[in-house]
């Protein structure tokens, strides 16, 4: 029984790509699932697979990586909002990672979107995390 699983899910992902791994299993969850739409969709991960053996289902994540330098194309995966302390913002309050060159993952009512997409649409949200 996890805590965090959200913070298991980015702490799976940031050991396998400082371990140098192509694949990364993890159990899946409707927010998890969004998150790799999210990291799929921004150029952060080559793919992904979602598998429903058994009740909870995995999720199979392909690592990208620079092929020239062989480094990886995530440099931070961080967590901001916890269990413990939850992290909400309004519209005009949306963070900026990296000056807009890292995105924000948040959930908002209308699903777990980016904060350039949250600003968009007009709404704020728990910030989950920060991805560069």
């Amino acid at each position: 029984m996890y805590t965090d699983p959200i913070a298991d899910y980015l702490t799976r992902v940031r050991n396998a790509y400082l371990a140098g791994h192509r694949v990364v299993e993890v159990p899946a969850s409707k927010v998890k699932k969004a998150i790799t739409e999210i990291l799929f969709d921004q150029g952060y991960i080559l793919s992904y697979k979602f598998e429903d053996n058994n009740t909870q289902g995995v999720i199979k994540i392909a690592l990208k990586y620079n092929p020239v330098t062989n480094e990886s194309v995530i440099k931070k995966l961080q967590r901001v909002s916890t269990p413990g302390l939850r992290q909400y913002v309004g519209v005009e309050d949306l963070p900026r990672v990296l000056n807009g060159l890292g995105i924000a993952i948040v959930s908002t009512s209308k699903g777990v979107m980016t904060s350039k997409q949250a600003k968009r649409e007009k709404v704020g949200g728990e910030v989950i995390c920060h991805v560069y």
